[in-house]
Formats: structure tokens, C-alpha cells, sequence
């Protein structure tokens, strides 16, 4: 009876000492030894929330690292033995929908293309990335000769901080030329990228003040907003906007919610707008005219 009570007694014991996901320190050991986040990372544990399926709770798990973070999703299940680290689809809705539910795609973001088009196309750049100059030269080229109605193409400040010592200054700077000018926002976007390689810290702003003296700009408007850099805020609510969708390289673009980073090339695009084009003719749940969180643009083409 005596050895009876004992092993009830450790199994008892055994179940109660073992370690549920739902325990904040727990979870977060686990995602270290995961992602092998050492300790120059902070990990921040979300509280749990209902998750999309029965039988779990979805958990946030933030890491970050100065001006940087990354953002991943949890499920846990109930009796926090099974983490479940990915995407949960609903049937019934656009398949990139938690996607296009944190983008904030509207007339106060940089946009060109159709209002209403059945594609939206998201993109996240740094003026000072390479890459982003190569992507932005290709959709520049090639989106609206080959889609003048179908697509809506929206720009958003990323700068890569870490690497890149004028990026966030010209993103600054190029919201300035917005508030000024919508449609002189792209021969900025233009001009930067083209002299990207001539441009640095030290003469970004008079390379800029050169620009728009020749635009027909109010210089002195200008230079007081980038002086004072009262567009910061909106560069860093588009990089929190970034990082909130898992953004952590560029150029990333979301095409109706679908993410897709790095490089590519117009024959990938252009494979992906079509079979969007097409799907949106019956599904209609994913452009601007879909009724989710990307409102019709108000700023004419």
C-alpha cells in the first residue's frame, strides 16, 4: 500500500512540475533555444488571446534587438503541451487576410494606379537598399504599361537603420515632398533611387533642395519640415506597421496580402497579379473595392 501511495504521489508530482507553453518563462526558453535568440535579445511574451481553432490560444513572442524586431505567432493548445508555430487559414475568407488586416493602405500613404483596382500592391522600401532600387525601377517600368486598371501600387518607409545611415533621412524627406506634392512624391522616389550611389549623408538634403528647385516646390516649406522632421512619426508608424506584418528585410511586397520579399523579376510578378486578377473576379476579398481594411484611396491617379 505504502509503494501504491508512492507512486501515485510521484506522478503526481510529475504532473504537476511539467512545463506548459502557457508560462511566459516557459514559452519564451523555448523560442530562444528556437530561433537561438541570445541574451543581446530581448523576447517580450504576449499574454494569451482566443485563437482562430478550438483547443487553443494564440500567443505573440516579440524579439528585439535596438531599432529592430521581429514579430512571430503562437498557438498553444490548452494544456500547453503542443505549440504550433504558422498560419491559420479561414476558409471562408481571403487567405492573406491577417495580412491585410494590420496594412493601412489609404490617401495619406504614397499610391499610383487605379482607385477600386482588383490588386493592391503593398511595398516596403529603403531608399538606400540596392535591391529596393532594382525592384522599384522594374514595377516603375512595367506595372502600369502592362496594368493601367488593374493595379494599385502603395509605397511605405522602411529604412534599415542598422545598415543604412541615410535611409531614414530620405524617408523623412520624401514625406515631406508628399505633403507638399502627392505626384512630385514619385519623381523623388525616382530621382533617389537613380543617384543612390552619389548620395550620402552629408549631401542628402542639398541634393534634394537641387531636386526641387527644379519642381517647382516651396522650398522654404521644404526645408523647415525636413529641418525639423516633422514627418518622422509617419516613417516610424510605417516602419511599426512593417515589423507588425514581419517585415525584416526589403524590398518585401504584399500583393492582395500575399508577402513576398527580396528582388524578383516581372515574370514572377506579372504570374502573380494574373492569377490574382482572375481570382478576384468571383472571390472579391482582397482589393481595394473588397470591403476589408483597404479603403478606396480618395487621391486621383
Amino acid at each position: 500500500m505504502r509503494l501504491l501511495l508512492c507512486l501515485i504521489f510521484s506522478a503526481a508530482l510529475a504532473s504537476a512540475q511539467l512545463k506548459t507553453a502557457k508560462d511566459k518563462t516557459t514559452l519564451e526558453a523555448y523560442v530562444r533555444q528556437t530561433f537561438t535568440w541570445g541574451a543581446q535579445i530581448a523576447v517580450a511574451v504576449g499574454d494569451p488571446k482566443p485563437a482562430p481553432m478550438p483547443g487553443y490560444v494564440e500567443i505573440s513572442v516579440t524579439g528585439s534587438a535596438g531599432n529592430q524586431s521581429q514579430e512571430e505567432i503562437f498557438y498553444v493548445s490548452d494544456d500547453g503541451q503542443k505549440i504550433i508555430r504558422g498560419t491559420v487559414f479561414d476558409a471562408k475568407a481571403n487567405p492573406f487576410k491577417q495580412n491585410l488586416d494590420k496594412i493601412k493602405a489609404d490617401f495619406t500613404s504614397a499610391n499610383l494606379g487605379t482607385p477600386g483596382a482588383p490588386v493592391v500592391i503593398v511595398m516596403y522600401s529603403d531608399f538606400q537598399c540596392s535591391f529596393c532600387k532594382a525592384e522599384a525601377k522594374l514595377l516603375r517600368e512595367n506595372l502600369l504599361k502592362s496594368y493601367p486598371k488593374e493595379v494599385r501600387l502603395y509605397f511605405k518607409d522602411f529604412p534599415l537603420e542598422q545598415l543604412h545611415d541615410w535611409a531614414k533621412s530620405a524617408a523623412v524627406a520624401g514625406r515631406c515632398v508628399f505633403a507638399q506634392s502627392p505626384e512630385a512624391f514619385w519623381d523623388y522616389h525616382d530621382m533617389v533611387f537613380d543617384k543612390q550611389g552619389e548620395i550620402n549623408l552629408a549631401n542628402l538634403k542639398s541634393t534634394v533642395q537641387g531636386w526641387a528647385a527644379t519642381k517647382g516646390l516651396d522650398s522654404l516649406q521644404l526645408n523647415r519640415c525636413i529641418d525639423q522632421k516633422t514627418t518622422e512619426k509617419e516613417v516610424e508608424r510605417s516602419q511599426e506597421e512593417g515589423r507588425s506584418l514581419a517585415v525584416n528585410s526589403t524590398p518585401t511586397m504584399f500583393i492582395n496580402g500575399r508577402k513576398m520579399t527580396g528582388s524578383l523579376q516581372w515574370d514572377t510578378l506579372k504570374q502573380v497579379i494574373d492569377a490574382e486578377i482572375k481570382y478576384q473576379k468571383t472571390a472579391k476579398n482582397a482589393g481595394e473595392d473588397c470591403g476589408c481594411s483597404i479603403p478606396l484611396p480618395m487621391l486621383a491617379k
